[in-house]
């Protein structure tokens, strides 16, 4: 049997995939249709498609609620507004290190620098959003020459997964489109196909044609080449519908680029499941029906089906507001009437409506993200207030942990080695040469998280704070250095803050030996003023003062 070519290989692989990933489509586009229409793209015919998609949805409250989530993500868990994350070493003692906080803030500093200039921000809501409704959402992490790095949020139906033995998504392939000027500008003339080629040469710039792009672990990489096509992770594209086995580019990646965060997983399956889409699915479509036969109600009570006789067939009938309809007889039997009372109940339907959207936005976690502006705050105590937002947060727990597994531990990994590998920061601690660091997440939802431990703090030492009044030996037992670090990690606060051990202790040492200059300065000045009251004291000759200096010197000799 003849051995496969790249193409030929990749080919075959992209074919199981789509044959895996069938199963979940039905559901993808029922989820589009009621939810999300502009989500999905099971066809690269579909790009700059703007026909309507939303004739389904009479009632956007899914829609909504959708929006809601995206954006409380966003605010809650990556906000541009504020640090979300902060750099660390697994060896807390190291932590306490001045030179080494200080280059794991300014490391920090820079790379949310560099999320803020490039796209990052705009990419994460649609992120968050595929997420809630779909359960599965994929970014692809590209360098970038102007913003060092750029960010693509891939269409729900334009890619395929597989995991990897731990369950975690290592292989990514893409199904797009692209303009003959873009391929040709991002791979060279030299490397299309010949339809590609003609169409450029008849200078047919914005002609699509089909791109597959992969990215999967090199499994037969040597490592002992630091080239492109010995990297960890390889990375190919090709047009499906290109010349024979022609590449249009074969490199690799030294981590994956593209992310594959899921709501949740269902054993061994690639796709999340369980997502506040699919749970709100049948109680929006429900609603949707609920509309519908409102309106239909609403419009038979103001607009309702006639009768009349049939001496009136053919005569023209006015039903219009202040209409005239002329008759030659008076017969309540034989006027235009309505052909049934309607009297519709609704005040049900309203009460069903109001029902149903009440458990979407549930679903969806609206009243977590939308808290202070349904619940009057004003009259509560702050602490309460601050215990409500906390509880509430925590029910996002288990999302926030695996969103930080597969997709935020990921992305800050991979911005930390584009700028390392650009020499973006500045030399670090010999202490850091060679040492792991680890992510630290400090957003209001990973503060939410620790709000237990913060709350336990507070009532620990406020507890020894009381001990203290009755018996101030309590305070011995509080070590109130490593309180404040502890508070200060729990909280987020930045590093620069809160002084290293060895600048505090450098601080006390100075302050102590400040105090005993002090302390000396008064003695030497009690000593003189002591002195010269002894003078100026009027007794016999010789004077006191000197009585005392030889019955101290005959003493000491006498000693």
């Amino acid at each position: 049997m003849a051995e496969l070519s790249p193409k030929q290989h990749y080919l075959k692989h992209l074919g199981q995939l789509k044959k895996e990933r069938t199963s979940f489509e039905e559901h993808w586009r029922e989820l589009a249709d009621f939810i999300d229409p502009r989500s999905t793209r099971f066809l690269t015919t579909e790009r700059n498609n703007g026909s309507k998609r939303n004739t389904r949805i009479v009632d956007p409250t899914a829609s909504k609620a959708a929006r809601t989530l995206q954006s409380g993500m966003l605010s809650g868990i990556t906000s541009p507004t504020r640090p979300w994350f902060k750099l660390a070493t697994p060896d807390p003692e190291m932590m306490q290190y001045g030179p080494v906080k200080r280059w794991l803030d300014v490391v920090m500093t820079r790379m949310n620098d560099v999320m803020n200039r490039s796209n990052v921000y705009q990419s994460l809501p649609i992120i968050y959003r595929h997420l809630g409704v779909f359960g599965t959402a994929a970014m692809a992490v590209l360098e970038d020459d102007e913003d060092v790095i750029r960010t693509h949020p891939l269409p729900i139906g334009s890619y395929y997964l597989s995991n990897s033995a731990r369950l975690s998504v290592d292989t990514t392939y893409r199904v797009f489109s692209m303009t003959a000027r873009q391929i040709v500008m991002q791979f060279g003339l030299e490397n299309v196909s010949n339809a590609v080629r003609s169409a450029w040469d008849r200078a047919n710039y914005e002609a699509w044609f089909d791109v597959v792009h992969l990215t999967e672990p090199n499994l037969n990489r040597d490592t002992g080449k630091l080239n492109a096509r010995n990297k960890a992770f390889k990375s190919a594209y090709f047009e499906l519908a290109g010349d024979g086995d022609r590449m249009l580019s074969e490199s690799g990646y030294d981590e994956s680029p593209i992310l594959s965060p899921r709501w949740e997983i269902n054993g061994e399956d690639v796709y999340g499941s369980n997502c506040p889409g699919m749970m709100a699915l049948g109680t929006g479509k429900a609603l949707q029906l609920e509309q519908i036969r409102k309106a239909n109600a609403i419009d038979k009570l103001v607009n309702p089906p006639m009768v009349a006789p049939a001496s009136l067939k053919n005569k023209l009938l006015n039903l219009t507001p202040g209409g005239v309809t002329y008759v030659d007889e008076i017969d309540n039997n034989k006027l235009v009437r309505p052909a049934y009372a309607v009297s519709p109940q609704l005040n049900d339907m309203l009460a069903m409506i109001n029902d149903d959207r009440q458990m979407i936005e549930a679903c969806f976690f609206s009243d977590l993200f939308n808290m202070f502006s349904t619940i009057n705050t004003r009259s509560m105590p702050v602490e309460a207030v601050a215990s409500m937002q906390d509880e509430k947060l925590l029910q996002l727990g288990p999302v926030l942990e695996r969103l930080n597994d597969e997709f935020l531990d990921p992305f800050v990994d991979r911005t930390f080695n584009i700028m390392a590998r650009r020499n973006l920061f500045p030399e670090p601690p010999e202490e850091l040469q060679g040492a792991p660091l680890k992510v630290e997440y400090v957003s209001i939802l990973a503060q939410a998280q620790k709000s237990i431990g913060i709350n336990s703090v507070e009532r620990f030492v406020g507890f020894v704070g009381n001990l203290a009044r009755a018996n101030p030996n309590a305070l011995d037992k509080l070590n109130v250095d490593q309180a404040i670090d502890s508070y200060g990690d729990m909280l987020g606060v930045p590093a620069t803050i809160v002084n290293s051990a060895d600048e505090v202790q450098a601080a006390r040492d100075q302050r102590a030996q400040q105090e005993q200059q002090q302390q000396m300065m008064a003695m030497a000045q009690q000593a003189g003023a002591t002195a010269k009251t002894l003078s100026d004291t009027n007794t016999a000759d010789p004077s006191l003062l000197k009585t005392l200096s030889d019955a101290a010197q005959q003493q000491a000799v006498a000693q």
